[in-house]
C-alpha cells in the first residue's frame, strides 16, 4: 500500500464499520480467501467490494485487487508516528 502504508505499520481497524468508496480497509479477497490485505475501497460489487492497491509499482505482482469482502475499516496508522513539524 505504499506510499500510504509501509511494511510494519500498526493500525486501528473497526470491523463492521461502514465503508465508503476510497477508505482504506481489511478485506479477505474471494480468489485468495487465505488472504487478509489492506487496500482501498474503490466500489460495492454484489455481495462485497471492488478493492485496489495503491501502489502502482505492484500491479501485476501478486494480488494487487479485486472483488473482496470486507472485515475492517482502517481508522487510523499509530505506529510509527508521522514526523513532527517544526513551527
Amino acid at each position: 500500500m505504499l506510499p500510504v502504508l509501509s511494511p510494519g505499520d500498526c493500525l486501528v481497524v473497526r470491523p463492521g464499520a461502514r465503508v465508503r468508496a476510497g477508505d482504506l480497509v481489511v478485506a479477505r479477497p474471494w480468489t485468495r480467501p487465505e488472504l487478509l490485505v489492506v487496500k482501498r475501497a474503490v466500489e460495492p460489487v454484489a455481495g462485497g467490494w471492488l478493492v485496489a492497491s495503491d501502489n502502482p509499482a505492484v500491479e501485476g505482482l501478486g494480488w494487487t485487487g479485486g472483488e473482496a469482502d470486507v472485515l475492517a475499516r482502517v481508522v487510523l496508522r499509530y505506529w510509527p508516528l508521522p514526523p513532527r513539524r517544526l513551527a
